[in-house]
């Protein structure tokens, strides 16, 4: 039997993200609650934030063995302590080891030693503020934050890869020096846009989505390199103390 990760998702259908199943057919099974996000703004988040305990429970109790908040900005929007609040009252609710995709780029960044940051991302002027600040405060330097200023949380899943790989072509020319690109939105859809970028610009991209599977594989103990997904894929990485309870 496959292991059985739990996901917290934005949207009210529920659905996994694509990713998972790119990434990890035959290595996992994952399994999803939603939260009913209205739109990608503070409203939006505060409308929902307080679902997220009863949802991990609902994930445990189904045979969950690892959780994830598969949004960034509903897990960076409040900051860096509030994130860490959210870890453990998801922890608190399902007795699991949990993350979330704001310390999943994180990870991601850190593993591709990467400290001076180019940010695209699909939000709005105020998201891209939080998001800057939360990376600031995560050790990294933001040098160019750039969005789509996107709200419809169905919208942004249909931005094509050649709009993603022009915004990073952007934010990455605006300010030399990037060690990495972040692209941040859980709901884009990045594995594309991500081998067209690494190819060209020859930096390392981590996104949201597919960061937030490879951090739940580790949460988990669990292998998660995917090799010919993104440089931070290829190579096996150590599984995550989280795991290690």
């Amino acid at each position: 039997m496959l292991p059985h990760l739990g996901l917290i998702v934005p949207p009210s259908d529920g659905a996994v993200p694509p990713e998972g199943a790119a990434l990890y057919t035959g290595r996992a099974h994952f399994s999803a609650r939603g939260l009913g996000l209205s739109e990608i703004s503070n409203r939006g988040y505060n409308a929902v934030i307080d679902r997220v305990a009863a949802l991990a429970r609902e994930l445990a109790d189904a045979g969950a063995l690892a959780l994830s908040l598969m949004g960034t900005s509903l897990s960076f929007y409040r900051g860096g302590q509030a994130n860490e609040a959210l870890k453990q009252t998801m922890a608190q609710a399902s007795g699991l080891p949990c993350t979330t995709m704001s310390d999943a780029v994180v990870h991601g960044l850190r593993s591709m030693n990467a400290q001076r940051v180019a940010v695209a991302t699909a939000y709005i002027d105020e998201v891209n503020q939080q998001l800057k600040a939360f990376l600031s405060e995560s050790g990294f330097t933001p040098t160019a934050v750039r969005g789509l200023s996107i709200t419809d949380v169905q919208a942004v899943g249909e931005v094509p890869p050649s709009v993603l790989a022009d915004l990073c072509r952007e934010v990455y020319r605006a300010q030399p020096g990037a060690d990495a690109i972040l692209i941040s939105c859980g709901g884009l859809r990045t594995l594309a846009a991500t081998r067209l970028v690494e190819a060209e610009l020859g930096v390392p991209v981590v996104s949201s989505s597919p960061a937030g599977f490879w951090d739940l594989m580790r949460t988990a103990g669990l292998p998660a390199h995917s090799a010919g997904h993104g440089r931070f894929f290829d190579e096996p990485a150590e599984a995550s103390s989280q795991a290690r309870r």
